[in-house]
This record gives structure tokens, sequence and C-alpha cells, in this order.
């Protein structure tokens, strides 16, 4: 098999369909296979699938078990040369697949790597970060940012060229294709078993923690606009409470400040949260809009 295309779904029915339509018309002279791996759905995705899209290989799970390790379920078990991790509410054009891969081919240093992604309006979403340190995440942690946006700027990459290719820290986890021959012999993965993403990790920081998996053990992460793809932007992490996904940003951040970082740097970050938790029920009741996306 070419390409074997993973997409973890959860209560996002009628935007997987359209993912799903677009993703079959692709226009390609190589085999590809779709999986969907549906998190314990309560909105009937599972018999959309079975009925309007049987060719799918559909994983039902009996919870929700979040990105990573569900993505894992599907990469320890399929023998393919290239992976596409594809969010349900991302619409790929009729060529996105057909100019990724054929960039894959000749980019041999590319363990993984990211097309470009486009909101509705056809404007480029700046998803290239550079790996998370404890003064921005700190920022993040004391919203900062919505008050100062500018502060963000070296975090973000404001002044990365969204035009041309380039090896970058990490790539939004909503597309991401990898080179699997290149990622089994990197070193962080030669003398190791499955899982590639770290299921300590539920939500946020999986993709950053992969990437940075590669990029220490000798591969390269890239950016390549060779292709495109319309993102419609967390359809699913919209259902969550503010509260809820405030949380799940804690315990990733903390998990991978505690796995990268320094012992100290952790302890200032978990003491930093309480105090951030406190400053954003302050701005709900002050009504303080976010002027920056982090």
């Amino acid at each position: 098999m070419d390409l074997s295309i993973i997409i973890v779904s959860w209560n996002v029915r009628d935007k997987l369909r359209e993912n799903l339509k677009a993703l079959y018309k692709s226009k390609v002279d190589f085999d590809f296979e779709v999986f969907v791996v549906d998190n314990n759905s309560e909105d009937r995705t599972v018999g959309m699938l079975q009925k309007e899209f049987p060719q799918v290989n559909l994983i039902e799970n009996y919870a929700n078990f979040g990105f990573g390790r569900a993505n894992n379920q599907v990469l320890k078990n399929i023998d393919t040369d290239f992976v596409l991790l594809l969010n349900p509410d991302m619409l790929v054009k009729d060529d996105t697949l057909a100019n990724m891969i054929g960039w894959m081919r000749v980019n041999r240093r590319a363990a993984l790597a990211g097309c470009r992604l486009l909101d509705r309006q056809g404007n480029d979403i700046r998803q290239v970060r550079r790996f998370p340190r404890l003064a921005d995440q700190l920022m993040i942690v004391l919203k900062l940012p919505h008050l100062f946006p500018g502060l963000m700027n070296e975090y973000i990459r404001k002044d990365f060229d969204y035009s041309k290719p380039a090896p970058v820290d990490s790539v939004r986890g909503g597309f991401m294709m990898l080179n699997m021959p290149l990622l089994r012999n990197l070193r962080q993965f030669r003398d190791s078993t499955l899982p590639y993403f770290d299921e300590r990790y539920f939500l946020w920081f999986e993709e950053v923690d992969l990437c940075r998996q590669i990029k220490q053990g000798g591969g390269e992460v890239w950016y390549a606009p060779a292709a495109e793809c319309l993102d419609l932007l967390g359809q699913s992490f919209k259902q969550l409470k503010r509260s809820r996904s405030q949380d799940y940003l804690k315990d990733s951040m903390l998990k991978y400040f505690e796995k990268w970082h320094k012992p100290w740097e952790y302890r200032v970050l978990k003491l930093a949260w309480p105090i951030g938790k406190l400053i954003a029920v302050i701005g709900d009741k002050l009504k303080i809009k976010p002027r920056a996306k982090t």
C-alpha cells in the first residue's frame, strides 16, 4: 500500500462525511486506504460510516481514547510507505494527496511534513511553532498574549514565510504525513516498539512530542506548501467546555515539561497554573475577549 490515511473522530459526523467525500474525489495514480478510529461518538457517526462509506476501515472504541492512542491503534498494525494523519475537520483538494506524496518522495529527508493549511477565506493558517519553552508557556498560562499578542511572535514564528518549504520544529497535527520507512529507521524508534505517539497525552502536545522525538532521533520535520488543504479549525475541540479544555491543556503541558525540560521549569509551570486559572475566571466575569490565539 502506498498511503494509509488515519482519521480520529469524536462527535463530528457531518464534518467527517465531508472530509471523506473530498478524500475519495482525489485524483491519484497510487493506492490509498482510509482508517477511521471513532472514539465512542454519540452522534451516530458509526452508522453513517457503515451506510455511506463501507470501504472505510472502521475501528470502534468503547471510550474516548484521545488522539495519540487512537492513532497508535492503526500505526502498529499497518505496512505502508506513507501515512497521513488527518483531522476530520479537514477538506483536501483533488490534488492534495498527489502533490504531498510527490513532495515526500523527492524530499527523502523529511520523516514528517505538514502541508499548507488555508482557512475558508483562503488565508494561510499560521501553524508552524517553535518547540515550547518555559517563557512562552508561562505567558500562555497567565493569559498575557490576550492583552499583548506581540509577546508570542517568536513562539508562533510570525515572520515565517508560508510560501516556501522549510525544516521546522513542529507543524499542526491536523495534517501530518509520515515517511514510515524513514521513521522506523530513526535512532529514536529503531530499537523500540510502538507506540510512536506518547499515550500519556490525551489532548494537546502529542503532535509536538512526536516532532520532538523525530528530531531527537536525527530526523527532520518539514513544512511543505506543495500541497494545500482547507482547515475548519478544531470542530471537536469546540464541543468541550472551557474549563475542561483548560484542564486538558494543563495536564498535557505539564507532562510535556516533565518529559523534556529541567525539573525546576516543570515546578515553576505547575505553580503558575492556579494563578492562570484565576486570571481566566476574572477575565470571563469581566467579559474580556482574547486578542490572540496560541
